[in-house]
This record gives structure tokens, C-alpha cells and sequence, in this order.
């Protein structure tokens, strides 16, 4: 799944013309697997509804790592406590839309195009939620937990960080979960064999799941004390993790 940061990487090095026709190419594939819920992107940005419900009764600063267009985060704030947004994206083009979704949100939106990792490392406003979903297993494993380690350092003593990432099977490696993927080829009847082998060549170049048991055990080591799984998506290719002090 391509966020705007991995579209902007995916159109870095074209023609400004081809690069925003690469950019709307990509994005119509992403749409479309929004759209037809491939990626459970229903149930995952429900339950972060949810959780915000449950847990942000006061008024929040929220921060949404590799936004992209931001549609899916601005409905499941809706209605929250939010008092001030954070969204850093790498894509200009994904920032545009995504100042166009959060408009209905009733506190400030502050928008920064730049690399998220380079954006953390630096990172001075202190916040009370941190999301980042389909992004962090960019990463090789040292580069998973200094994120973290920012997260950790960013948030607010009650704070919450929740990650939503591919996730390998107790026992199973990155060719065996990327085989997994392309097992869901006959699913995708939405996308078309180009689209989906567009997507299979990013994932074998720049995926690379963790464990669940990993991927906690980061969060542990970046700081947290608590680190718990919310949600296995029902294809078992992802999960949702949430981290808290």
C-alpha cells in the first residue's frame, strides 16, 4: 500500500509532466483499493475512531505520519476532541488533497512536506496521539526503532502510538508473507494485472514486515511500557499495534 510519501518516491526522479501522471496513476490505484475495501482500511480507521472515542476525552493534539491525502484520518476524527492536526507527508501533490479533506476538522491543521524520519528526528511540538499506517516497514530494523524512539520522545506522558503494518505469521519470512500477497491475486478482481504487478514490484523492493512479537517488543525497546495488538486484518497480512507509557 502507497502512501503520498511512496508516491513521491515512486515519482522522484521523473519529468514534472510524467511525475503527475505517475501521481495520478498511483493514486487512482490506491483509491480504488480504498474504495473496494481491499485493505480493510474500514475496519482500521474505525477502530482508531474508536480508540480516540475510548481514550482522548480531552481535548488532543494528533499527529499522522505519511498522511497522504489524509480522507481516511480526517473521518475518524470526526467528532473527536481534536485540537490541533499534524500531517507530514513527503508529497506536495498528496498534501494539497489531503489540506482539502481535514477542512471540516474544527482545529488547526499543520501540514509538512519533508520525509517523515528526517521530520522526527527533529520533532519539537509535543502531541498526544502519533498514527502512522502502511509506512513504518519502509524501514530496516534499526531504522523501526529510532522512529520509535522519536515517537516515544514526541508524545505526551498518557500519550498513544498506534502503527497499522504488515505483519509476518508466527514462523514465516518476507519471501514466504510476500508470496502470501500474491496469493490474494484472484481477491483483487478491482485492480487491474498491471496494478497489481506495479504493487508486487514496490513490495519486494521496500516491504518488510515484522513479526508481531517484533514488532512489540520495538516499541518496548524504543521506550514504551505497554504494547498490545488491536486488530488482525482478516487476510492476516497486516495488524494493528498500539504503544503507550
Amino acid at each position: 500500500m502507497e502512501t503520498g510519501q511512496n508516491l513521491a518516491e515512486s515519482t522522484s526522479l521523473a519529468s514534472t509532466d510524467d511525475a503527475q501522471a505517475m501521481f495520478n496513476k498511483h493514486l487512482a490505484t490506491y483509491r480504488k483499493i480504498v474504495g473496494e475495501n481491499l485493505m480493510f482500511h474500514r475496519e482500521v480507521y474505525g477502530l482508531l475512531q474508536n480508540v480516540l472515542s475510548q481514550e482522548m476525552l480531552k481535548p488532543f493534539k494528533f499527529l499522522d505520519i505519511a498522511c497522504g491525502d489524509a480522507v481516511a484520518s480526517a473521518a475518524a476524527l470526526k467528532g473527536s476532541a481534536i485540537d490541533h492536526y499534524y500531517g507530514i507527508d513527503l508529497s506536495a501533490q498528496s498534501l494539497e488533497l489531503a489540506r482539502e479533506s481535514l477542512k471540516a476538522l474544527p482545529c488547526p491543521v499543520d501540514l509538512r512536506c519533508c520525509d517523515f524520519v528526517e521530520a522526527m528526528a527533529d520533532w519539537s511540538d509535543a502531541v498526544d496521539v502519533v498514527w502512522i499506517g502502511m509506512s513504518l516497514h519502509h524501514l530496516q530494523p534499526e531504522g523501526k526503532v529510532r522512529l520509535m524512539k522519536d515517537v516515544h520522545d514526541t508524545l505526551s506522558r498518557s500519550g498513544l502510538f498506534l502503527i497499522w503494518e504488515p505483519t509476518l505469521l508466527e514462523g514465516e519470512n518476507r519471501a514466504e508473507w510476500l508470496d502470501r500477497f500474491s496469493a490474494y491475486r484472484s481477491v483483487w478482481a478491482a485492480i487491474t494485472d498491471e496494478e497489481f504487478a506495479t504493487m508486487e514490484a514496490h513490495m519486494s523492493l521496500a516491504d518488510f514486515p515484522e513479526s508481531a512479537d517484533t514488532w512489540k517488543a520495538m516499541g518496548r525497546q524504543a521506550g514504551f511500557s505497554h504494547a498490545e495488538q488491536i486488530f488482525l486484518m482478516p487476510n492476516r497480512l497486516g495488524r494493528v499495534f498500539q504503544f503507550r507509557n
